[in-house]
């Protein structure tokens, strides 16, 4: 019975893993696209910002925002999901991490499906330009994305509050080295 027990967390442990990996990689990749130089354009500093401008357009075309907002929005937002895909991957303070992912994904899907209804025949921006928003891009963000997110989220607090390493980085689960810090 006590093998059953650990061999279960292991595998939960193991699941918690290969969904933040997964999740942190979305978060890497939709940046990327967003950031990424334009066709014939080079990696710069100025590429980039040409690349956010364009992103811009897209943030402009859901009609949620204020003008002054929309320009904010797309320049900060995919630097922030770099970062989030990133601070994901590490597994570093897991539950905030996994809990402001879920919420950007909700947030995300309440836009997309908004722009929906509203009719809005646009590009989702999700990884760059596209993409249109219909039914099959909401079943893919709301079938699979959302609940990655929210297994993640609900998975990093559950280990946490059974102590298990649900904060801790890929190397101190691998290796058991939170055990040790632990004590």
């Amino acid at each position: 019975m006590n093998s059953d027990l650990r061999n279960r967390k292991r595998w939960g442990k193991r699941l918690l893993i290969i969904g933040r990996v997964a999740l942190g990689m979305v978060f890497v990749v939709a940046a990327y696209m967003k950031m990424k130089p334009q066709p014939a354009m080079a990696w710069s500093l100025a590429s980039i910002k040409t690349s956010l401008s364009m992103f811009a357009m897209g943030v402009d075309s859901y009609q949620i925002l204020p003008p002054w907002a929309v320009s904010l929005v797309a320049h900060w937002l995919p630097p922030f999901e770099l970062l989030l895909g990133l601070w994901l991957l590490t597994g570093l303070a897991l539950r905030a991490s996994s809990l402001i992912a879920a919420l950007m994904i909700s947030g995300f899907f309440v836009a997309m499906t908004s722009a929906y209804e509203r009719g809005l025949t646009i590009s989702c921006g999700c990884f760059g330009p596209g993409e249109q928003i219909g039914p099959k891009r909401l079943i893919e963000e709301g079938v699979m994305l959302l609940p990655l997110a929210l297994a993640v989220c609900i998975a990093a607090f559950l280990a946490a509050r059974k102590g298990n390493e649900g904060d801790q980085s890929p190397l101190e689960v691998t290796v058991g080295l939170g055990d040790t810090a632990r004590r």
